[in-house]
């Protein structure tokens, strides 16, 4: 017979391990809930959208950040994607392009895969290297060369899967736009203006499942919008916005769009629900409604900003305000329930080129001129609240942040910044 004492002690034994237990266990919850920053592992993030959930912004923005390390990865314009604990970089090499995994911690190389490969010429020859983002998606990494060539490796060891170069051409300025990954689908458009095409292949195997081919290539990257239990692929084309249905390629909805002048289609279509803004220079910007009648697609024009032109920036949508970065006025911010113009920055200096990031409390952008700048989202008027360097040479990719990083890629080089 057990003695109530002994069985008494026991049972405040085994109630003390139960806590033990339950603290280690409440201890690994909360752990848990600190979860890694947010992956972005494509161009503008986890949904294409440029929304940052993963960093934090400091209380105070300093003066400048800390580097943790830099390191020399080639020529490129082509924004990192960052998966986990790898930063995939995509970059030019003496008469290469080269796909490299990174340890995001060190910087220090993994792995590299390196093809043969013409660098542009003529007017596009001062920036040599790729421009199109890698895709990092079900364990592979997809990219797409400046003429065209569209790979993939396995995102473990960079073995290569498949590669195709077999649709010859390309914009006038070179590829730009980043390849696509849904359903099992890698999605890209590739070709010139006058044979272009959008293709999608099986991700595994690189079979061809479906091409559609109804305009020119232009240089602007494809998003996804869902009306109902239909996947759409909406993206900018040569002369064209349009629509078709991810699953097999048919074109569900289209409108003309004509880049003005010397202008190109370049920015990525912004989805609002059933929303689609997108935007051109010299053609401002325009929001329609897309819906679903039957099998038919129609859309009503919501309105039309013809005042603010961005040249090769796609705007950030937040809280119902539009901000970008126009081809002359700085930065703006459009209503965009209204179309109607919040305010304009007038500072040519910026020239039109760069990205606006939503990162919460503030608006974080970068422009050619190597500052990270930060403003505050609002309609009332532009407020900077800092401008940091964070490079040597100019600054054409998007910053990624992640925690309390911040990962910039310059002209030859990719820095990991702190915020502190």
């Amino acid at each position: 017979m057990v003695s109530p004492i002994k069985s008494n002690k026991g049972i405040a034994m085994n109630d003390a391990k139960r806590m033990v237990s339950l603290t280690a266990g409440l201890i690994f919850v909360a752990v848990s809930v600190r979860a890694p920053a947010q992956d972005w592992p494509q161009w503008r993030g986890p949904n294409r959208d440029d929304k940052v959930s993963g960093f934090t912004p400091p209380k105070t923005w300093p003066q400048e950040f800390h580097q943790k390390w830099k390191v020399s990865v080639g020529q490129a314009d082509a924004t990192p994607a960052l998966m986990g604990d790898r930063l995939f970089v995509f970059a030019r090499a003496d008469d290469n392009e080269v796909i490299q995994c990174l340890d995001a911690a060190t910087g220090k190389v993994i792995w590299s895969n390196k093809y043969e490969a013409l660098a542009p010429d003529g007017g596009a020859a001062q920036h040599p290297g790729p421009r199109s983002s890698p895709t990092v998606a079900e364990g592979k990494v997809v990219t797409l060369g400046v003429r065209g060539t569209l790979s993939c490796l396995d995102a473990a060891d960079g073995k290569l899967v498949w590669r195709k170069n077999d649709i010859h051409g390309y914009p006038r300025f070179f590829t730009a736009s980043s390849p696509l990954v849904i359903n099992g689908l890698c999605v890209a458009q590739l070709g010139a203006a006058t044979n272009g095409v959008m293709v999608a292949y099986d991700l595994s195997t690189g079979v061809e499942k479906w091409k559609w081919s109804g305009d020119g290539t232009a240089y602007a990257s494809p998003v996804v919008m869902a009306i109902g239990d239909t996947k759409l692929i909406v993206m900018q084309t040569d002369k064209r916005i349009v629509a078709v249905n991810a699953a097999d390629g048919t074109l569900a909805w289209e409108a003309p769009f004509k880049p003005s002048g010397m202008g190109v289609n370049a920015a990525t279509p912004i989805i609002e629900g059933q929303t689609i803004i997108y935007t051109g220079l010299g053609r401002g910007a325009v929001a329609v409604q897309l819906e679903k009648q039957g099998e038919t697609f129609t859309a009503k024009q919501l309105w039309a900003n013809p005042d603010l032109s961005p040249r090769f920036c796609t705007p950030v949508l937040k809280d119902g305000l539009l901000y970008g970065l126009s081809d002359k006025a700085g930065f703006y911010c459009i209503n965009a329930k209204t179309g109607q113009t919040a305010w304009s920055e007038a500072n040519t200096e910026r020239g039109g080129f760069g990205s606006v990031l939503d990162a919460g409390s503030a608006l974080v952008a970068l422009t050619p001129k190597s500052h990270l700048i930060v403003f505050q989202p609002s309609d009332k008027a532009y407020t900077e609240v800092a401008s940091i360097k964070v490079a040597d040479t100019a600054t054409y990719a998007q910053p990624v942040l992640a925690g309390d990083r911040v990962f910039v890629e310059d002209q030859d080089s990719v820095t990991l910044w702190t915020v502190d």
